[in-house]
C-alpha cells in the first residue's frame, strides 16, 4: 500500500506538472497547423541512378538514419520530412519511415497510425503488425496473450518486446518465461513502432524467434494534448501529454489513470495509474535523452472455466474462484545518446528497471485439494539493469560499394525473488517454490551492408551470447508442502511428509551461443518490387530455474520418493529462414507475400496446473503471409493481411506414451481420458491462420472511421488433436469528427460489434469441480472404479475465457494549452453536409 500511494502521488504530480507547464513555457507554442490524412506510411523510391541506398518498396524499420537524410529541420524545430498527424485531434508530427530493410515482412508504423485503430486494451494496439493476435485470458493486468507465425507466445516467449530500447520480456519469470506485460505502454505517446519477424537482424537476440517488436515514444509534441474516455461496464479513462522547452532540450510528459469492470460476475476493479516523463535535446539519431516511468496497476481476475460448467447452468461471465487477482507495478529509468555524421553513426543506450508481480490464480479448481481448492499464489520481485552499444562506419569496399560495417555490445543483469505458494483467500500457506536468481548476458555483435550494384544489395553478419547465472533455493522445510500418507511400507499414513526441494535445486549455469544473419535485397527489373533472401539463427533463453532442477517440486515418484528431473539447458536455438516479394506494381496497392520456415530445439508450452511454462521438444513451421495496402482516393483505404502457418512438433513424446497407456488401464480406460492424451505431433494453442481486414475512411479533419474485422481460426489444444478451441472472429468499429480548427475530436469506439460469444483463449487440460462424476468417484462419494493416474490427471476438457460482450467507449479530446485564445470547438460544424467525393 505504501508503494501504490507513492506511485500516486508521483503520477499526480507528473500530471498536474504537465497540465501546468505553460506557465512554465520558455516560448509561445506554434499556431496549431492541421496535417496531412492519417495513412500507412510507404518510403517513396529515389531513383536508382542518384539512391546511395535504394529506398524499400514499403517502409521498415527505422535505421539510425531515419532524419538525418531527410534534410533540415522546420522552423518549430521538427524535421521537414515526419509525418505530420491528426489522429489524436491536434496535429503531431511522427518519424518519417525508413529507407533502408532487409525482408519483405518488416513493416513500420507511426503513433498516429497505431492510433487510428481502436484497440481494446494498450496490447491491442499492437495488432497493426500484420499477422499478430493479441488475447487475454485473464484479468486487464497480466500481460496480454500473443499468437504469430503458428507460435503461441504465452505471454512473450517467442516474441521480443522493447520500448525506448528497454526490454520488456522477463527471463526466468514466474508466470512465464519471457513474460512481457504491455499495459504499462501509452498508445497516444508512441512515436513509432518498428516490426521485425524472423531471426534475422543482428540486433535481436533473445525471443526473437517469431519477431522483434521496438516501440519508441516521442520526444517532444509541438501541442499538447489531452482526452477523456468513458464507456460500458464502468470504463474511465483520463490521459495527457506535453511538452515544453527546458534547460537546452525538451521536457516531454504525460501520464493517464484508468478503471474499468468488465461483464464479469465478479467485477475486475481493474485500476491504473501511469506516467512518464523525459527530457532530450536534439533528434533520436544524433541527441540524447533520459526518460523515467512508473506504472502500477491492480485487479479481479475472472480466469478460464470448464466449458462443461456452462451445461449446468453456470455464466460464461462467473468465476471457478472469487479471489483471483493480483498487483504488479514497474518503475524505469532510461538513456540514450546518439550521435550521426556522413561517415559514421553511434548510439549508447542504458537502463534500469524495478518491477512486482502478485498474481493469485486457481486452473484446476478441486484437482489437487478436493476441500480448499487448488488456489496459488505467484510472486515476483526484480531489478534489471543493462545497455546497448553500437557504432557503425560508413565506407567504400572496393571502392566503388557502398557498405556500412556495424559493430556492437548488449548487456543486461536480473536479479529476481520469485516463488509458488498455494493458498487459500489469498493467504498462503505452504511454498512449492521460493529462489534467488540472478542472471546475466552479454553480446557481440557485428554486420555488414554492401550495396553491389543498383540491384543488388546483402545484409551480413553474426552475434555472440554468453548467458550466465545462480539460483539459491529459499524454501525453508517448515514451509514447504505437506505430502500425506503414501501408499508404500516405508510411510506411515498418520505421519505425512514435506516435500523440501529447496537446497537440492540450488546451483549456477552457463552457456553461450552463435548466430549467423544474412539477409539479399534483389531489385532485377524496376524499383516498384524487391525480392528477398534472409536466414538467421535465434533463441529463447529458457527458465534459469529449469537448469538447476534435480528433483520435482510438488509430486513423488510411485514408491513415494523424490521424483528425479532432468536439468535443461538454458539457451535453446532455432533456425529461421525466408523469402518475399515486395512490390508497388500496381498503382495505389502495395502487396507483400513471404513464404517462412521456422526450426526450434525447444517448446515453452503452457502448463494448466501450475500456470507456468514447460519445456517441450523441438517444432518446425512453415507458413506464408500475404499483406495488402490499398488506397484509391485520399479518403478511403483498405487494408487485408492473412498469415497461415503449418506447425508439428518433432520427435516422439516418450513420456505421453507411458501416460496414455496408464489411461488405457482398467479404471481409467472407462473415463475417456486417453481421448485427448494420445502422442501426437500437433503443436498445443497454435493459430494454422490469422486474418485481419480494415477499412479506413475520412480525411485529416471532419468525419472518419473505421471497421476492423480480426480472425482467429481453430486450434488443437492437445497434441493428439483431440481437443480443439473455437475459431475468433470480433469486429471493432470507430466513427468520429475533427474539428477542422483547434485539433479538438469526438469518437466513438465499438466493440465486438455482433456480439461475438467465441472465447478469447482457450486451453485443454485436465481440472476437477464438484460435479464431475470422476471427481466423486475419486474422492469415494461414487462407487465407480479409478486408478491414481486419472484422478491425478483430472477431467479433461476445454477452459475458457469469453470475449466481453458488445461494449462501447466515447473519447472527447483536444489541444492541451489552456490558451484562452484558443478557439472552442463548433458544435454544430459536424452537422453540415459533408462531400468526400469532391
Amino acid at each position: 500500500m505504501t508503494r501504490l500511494s507513492l506511485l500516486r502521488g508521483v503520477c499526480a504530480c507528473a500530471l498536474i506538472f504537465t497540465l501546468i507547464s505553460p506557465a512554465l513555457a520558455m516560448h509561445t507554442l506554434p499556431t496549431i497547423n492541421v496535417g496531412a490524412v492519417t495513412r500507412r506510411t510507404t518510403a517513396r523510391q529515389l531513383p536508382r541512378s542518384n539512391a546511395p541506398v535504394r529506398a524499400p518498396v514499403v517502409a521498415s524499420t527505422p535505421g539510425p538514419s531515419t532524419t538525418a537524410a531527410a534534410g533540415s529541420e522546420g522552423s518549430d524545430g521538427f524535421d521537414s520530412s515526419a509525418q505530420q498527424d491528426t489522429a489524436l485531434g491536434p496535429r503531431i508530427k511522427y518519424p518519417a519511415p525508413p529507407k533502408d530493410m532487409p525482408s519483405s515482412s518488416e513493416r513500420f508504423f507511426t503513433g498516429g497510425q497505431v492510433n487510428t485503430i481502436p484497440a481494446f486494451r494498450p496490447g491491442e494496439a499492437l495488432e497493426v503488425v500484420p499477422g499478430l493476435a493479441v488475447t487475454q485470458h485473464s484479468g486487464e493486468g497480466k500481460a496480454n496473450q500473443y499468437f504469430l507465425r503458428g507460435f503461441n507466445l504465452d505471454h512473450g516467449t517467442d516474441l521480443a518486446l522493447y520500448l525506448d530500447g528497454m526490454p520488456l520480456n522477463m527471463r526466468t519469470h514466474v508466470h512465464g518465461q519471457g513474460y512481457a506485460d504491455a499495459n504499462f505502454v501509452i498508445p497516444e505517446m508512441l512515436a513509432y513502432v518498428d516490426a521485425r519477424k524472423g531471426p534475422y537482424n543482428v540486433e535481436d537476440g533473445d525471443f526473437s524467434n517469431a519477431g522483434t517488436i521496438r516501440m519508441q515514444y516521442l520526444r517532444k509534441v509541438p501541442q499538447g494534448v489531452f482526452s477523456t474516455t468513458g464507456g460500458a461496464f464502468n470504463f474511465g479513462r483520463v490521459f495527457g501529454m506535453k511538452s515544453w522547452e527546458f534547460a537546452g532540450g525538451d521536457i516531454f510528459g504525460g501520464g493517464e489513470m484508468s478503471t474499468y469492470d468488465g461483464p464479469w460476475y465478479i467485477p475486475n476493479k481493474a485500476r491504473k495509474i501511469n506516467a512518464v516523463l523525459r527530457w532530450s535535446r536534439g533528434e533520436e539519431n544524433d541527441g540524447m535523452s533520459i526518460t523515467g516511468m512508473a506504472f502500477a496497476n491492480r485487479w479481479n481476475a475472472t480466469d478460464q472455466i470448464p466449458l462443461r460448467i456452462l451445461d449446468q447452468g453456470f455464466s460464461r461471465w462467473g468465476s471457478m474462484d472469487p479471489n483471483a487477482g493480483g498487483d504488479t507495478t514497474r518503475f524505469s529509468l532510461s538513456g540514450r545518446w546518439a550521435q550521426e555524421t556522413a561517415t559514421y553513426w553511434s548510439k549508447v543506450e542504458a537502463f534500469a528497471m524495478h518491477s512486482t508481480l502478485d498474481l493469485y490464480q486457481n486452473y484446476t479448481f478441486f484437482l489437487d485439494h478436493p476441500v480448499i481448492g487448488d488456489e496459488f499464489r505467484q510472486f515476483d520481485r526484480r531489478t534489471m539493469f543493462g545497455g546497448n552499444a553500437y557504432h557503425a562506419f560508413k565506407f567504400n569496399l572496393f571502392e566503388d560499394k557502398e557498405s556500412e560495417l556495424r559493430v556492437g555490445a548488449q548487456s543486461r543483469y536480473d536479479s529476481i525473488r520469485l516463488g509458488v505458494q498455494d493458498s487459500v483467500r489469498r493467504m498462503p500457506y505452504d511454498t512449492k517454490r521460493n529462489d534467488q536468481v540472478g542472471e546475466g548476458s552479454i553480446a557481440l555483435l557485428t554486420d555488414i551492408k554492401t550495396k553491389w550494384s543498383s540491384w543488388l544489395r546483402t545484409v551480413v553478419g553474426a552475434r555472440w551470447d554468453y548467458y550466465w547465472g545462480s539460483n539459491q533455493g529459499l524454501q525453508a522445510y517448515w514451509d514447504s508442502p505437506l505430502i500425506p500418507g503414501v501408499d508404500s511400507p516405508a510411510f506411515d499414513p498418520a505421519n505425512p511428509y514435506r516435500l523440501w526441494t529447496g537446497p537440492v535445486n540450488s546451483g549456477a549455469s552457463n552457456a553461450q551461443l552463435l548466430s549467423p544473419k544474412a539477409s539479399v535485397i534483389i531489385n532485377p527489373w524496376d524499383n516498384k518490387t524487391d525480392f528477398y533472401l534472409n536466414f538467421g539463427r535465434g533463441f529463447h533463453s529458457n527458465d534459469f530455474r529449469a537448469t538447476t532442477q534435480r528433483i520435482a517440486t510438488s509430486e513423488l515418484d510411485d514408491n513415494g520418493n523424490y521424483l528425479a528431473v532432468k536439468p535443461q539447458g538454458l539457451l535453446s536455438p532455432s533456425t529461421g529462414a525466408e523469402v518475399g516479394v515486395k512490390t508497388k506494381a500496381i498503382d495505389k496497392l502495395e502487396s507483400a507475400a513471404t513464404l517462412f520456415f521456422i526450426n526450434t530445439a525447444k517448446e515453452n508450452v503452457f502448463e494448466g496446473d501450475t500456470g507456468d511454462t514447460t519445456i517441450a521438444r523441438g517444432a518446425n513451421r512453415i507458413g506464408v503471409e500475404f499483406t495488402n495496402h490499398y488506397r484509391p482516393v485520399s479518403w478511403l483505404a483498405f487494408e487485408g493481411d492473412v498469415t497461415a502457418t503449418h506447425a508439428r512438433f518433432t520427435g516422439f513424446d516418450k513420456d505421453q506414451a507411458q501416460l496414455f497407456l496408464a489411461l488405457l488401464q482398467p479404471g481409467a480406460f472407462e473415463w475417456g481420458a486417453w481421448q485427448s492424451n494420445m502422442p501426437g505431433n500437433y503443436l498445443i494453442n497454435t493459430s494454422p491462420i490469422v486474418a485481419t481486414g480494415v477499412v479506413e475512411l475520412g480525411e485529416a479533419t471532419g468525419w472518419f472511421g473505421n471497421f476492423k474485422y480480426r480472425y482467429i481460426s481453430p486450434r488443437v489444444l492437445t497434441q493428439d488433436g483431440f481437443l480443439k478451441g473455437p475459431a475468433i472472429g470480433t469486429v471493432n468499429g470507430r466513427v468520429g469528427y475533427r474539428w477542422k480548427e483547434g485539433g479538438w475530436k469526438l469518437q466513438l469506439d465499438v466493440f465486438n460489434m455482433f456480439n461475438s460469444r467465441s472465447q478469447q483463449i482457450t486451453y485443454g487440460y485436465g481440472s476437477f469441480i464438484p460435479t464431475d462424476a470422476l471427481f466423486q468417484a475419486c474422492i469415494g462419494a461414487l462407487n465407480a472404479p479409478t486408478t491414481d493416474t486419472i484422478c491425478g490427471l483430472g477431467q479433461m476438457g476445454v477452459h475458457g475465457h469469453p470475449i466481453e460482450r458488445t461494449s462501447w467507449r466515447l473519447t472527447f479530446g483536444g489541444p492541451l494549452d489552456f490558451d484562452p485564445t484558443s478557439k472552442l470547438p463548433d458544435l454544430t460544424e459536424p452537422f453540415q453536409l459533408v462531400k468526400f467525393w469532391e
